[in-house]
């Protein structure tokens, strides 16, 4: 894969690993174990993908700024 696809390929597995994550966790605290816990979590699963994809390509820039903002380079603060 081309790197200038990078951002995009770091956007979509960083959204499928955290939004399975907190799906998981928060379908665990609403529901508890029951027996068909697995498919409804991968159903919960899919439709928040659907939305943290897309708002962690629209959010990183933001923040990727903010932390460029707040935090200084070593070799700047010799300065």
């Amino acid at each position: 894969m081309h790197p200038k696809y990078a951002p995009y390929l770091f956007g979509l597995l960083l959204s499928g690993l955290m939004s399975l994550i907190v799906s998981g966790v928060a379908m665990l605290r609403a529901v508890g174990l029951e027996p068909n816990f697995v498919s409804v979590w991968m159903e919960a699963w899919m439709s928040a993908w659907l939305v943290a994809f897309p708002g962690v390509l629209v959010v990183a820039p933001v923040v990727r700024r903010i932390v460029a903002r707040v935090t200084r380079n070593p070799d700047e603060a010799k300065a």
